[in-house]
């Protein structure tokens, strides 16, 4: 699962009012290499919680990332755009799970697909 994933989830438990952002809890990580699109990136970073990003890639044993979101006129630098490309695209969670913050359900990631389906309490 890659941290662009992440990013899009959140907990839908019933009478969860906080499900974002899920804490992540590592067994495997591996890094596969993606073609570098700058403007993918550059339409992406609005679209992206980047606190939620930060604490996600940090977790995952990145920490390349500013803590505060750059200005949109960074992202005319390379370098900034190679870190952000790294840590949403290259990252990938292959074990773990995706915790809850509200509740400390946890869904499990298992080959890299994590598994957000409720139980029939939860619904």
């Amino acid at each position: 699962m890659r941290l662009l994933t992440h990013n899009m989830l959140s907990s839908n438990i019933k009478g969860v009012t906080c499900g974002f952002p899920l804490r992540i809890e590592v067994e495997q990580v591996v890094e596969k290499e993606v073609d570098f699109n700058a403007d993918f990136l550059r339409n992406m970073f609005s679209k992206i919680d980047w606190k939620a990003l930060v604490g996600a890639a940090r977790t995952m044993g990145y920490g390349e990332l500013p803590d505060e979101a750059p200005e949109s006129s960074a992202l005319e630098s390379y370098e900034l755009l190679r870190k952000f490309h790294h840590a949403l695209l290259e990252l990938h969670l292959v074990e773990g799970a995706l915790v809850c913050p509200e509740t400390g359900r946890k869904f499990p990631v298992s080959k890299g697909i994590p598994n957000m389906l409720l139980h029939e309490d939860e619904v």
